[in-house]
């Protein structure tokens, strides 16, 4: 039997990062942990690209168009959508996530679902360096995770 895992090295990879600007604050330290995962991950800064973009449904096109380039291994998308008062979160979250498998499906390169889908602000301050840890963080080992898994499949 073969198994396959990734590594967490990235220090061969290049990495995008597309960030959502709609709920700023929760986004920055969503990308902050993002920063710091593929740091110690040790990939080298100027293989990162970071992109952003008005709000979570941006991210997929962003994301297609980024891994089109040929120039990342794998793409990070970093996103908060908070339940409000209607159902514009419902639709936002949906497009948001089928929007991203799909491109991962039509590019063949990872992209990492780090979008966080809360029902309020304080649920998403935990997710974001708070006490449920960093997402942000998390995704961007994922990343690394599966970059090197595809090229190990692809060897």
């Amino acid at each position: 039997m073969r198994r396959l895992q990734g590594e967490h090295d990235g220090s061969n990879l290049r990495i995008g990062v597309v960030v959502s600007r709609f709920n700023e604050s929760v986004t920055e330290a969503l990308l902050k942990g993002a920063l710091e995962g593929l740091e110690e991950a040790k990939v080298p800064s100027d293989a990162v690209t970071v992109a952003s973009v008005p709000g979570a449904f941006e991210l997929a096109g962003t994301a297609g168009k980024l891994a089109a380039t040929g120039t990342v291994d794998a793409v990070v998308c970093i996103g908060a959508v908070i339940r409000g008062q209607t159902d514009h979160f419902t639709f936002v979250a949906a497009a948001a996530q089928e929007g991203i498998l799909r491109v991962s499906l039509d590019t063949g390169i990872p992209i990492i679902f780090g979008v966080l889908t809360t029902d309020d602000y304080e649920q998403a301050e935990d997710r974001a360096g708070g006490a449920a840890g960093n997402k942000g963080y998390e995704s961007a080992l994922d990343a690394v995770e599966m970059a090197n898994l595809y090229q190990s499949l692809r060897a």
